[in-house]
């Protein structure tokens, strides 16, 4: 019974934050050119988790690109930026996305 409680309690936890970040995503208009599994204007959130999977560099070059904006990576389409989203933000949008499989 107690190990039954213990995962669902870590599940929970699990979900709420992810459920989390891509809140924050939906608040900081990324789900405008973005969504989780399928691409819109831009890279699926999990495609771009393949893409970087194992670069140590990636979370920070990509929390910097979320705030500047970027292009060349995904195609004619550039990224624009997004000045709404502060440093923190940025970096655990990044910790979610990195984060999916």
């Amino acid at each position: 019974m107690k190990r039954v409680l213990i995962a669902t309690l870590t599940a929970v936890c699990l979900s709420n934050a992810a459920w989390a970040d891509e809140k924050l995503a939906g608040a900081k208009n990324c789900l405008g050119c973005h969504a989780v599994g399928t691409q819109v204007l831009g890279p699926s959130f999990k495609e771009v988790a393949k893409k970087y999977a194992g670069n140590k560099e990636a979370a920070a070059a990509l929390a910097t690109k979320i705030r500047q904006g970027g292009g060349g990576v995904w195609g004619a389409i550039p990224m624009p930026a997004n000045p709404q989203v502060n440093e923190a933000e940025s970096k655990k949008l990044v910790t979610w996305i990195l984060g999916l499989k």
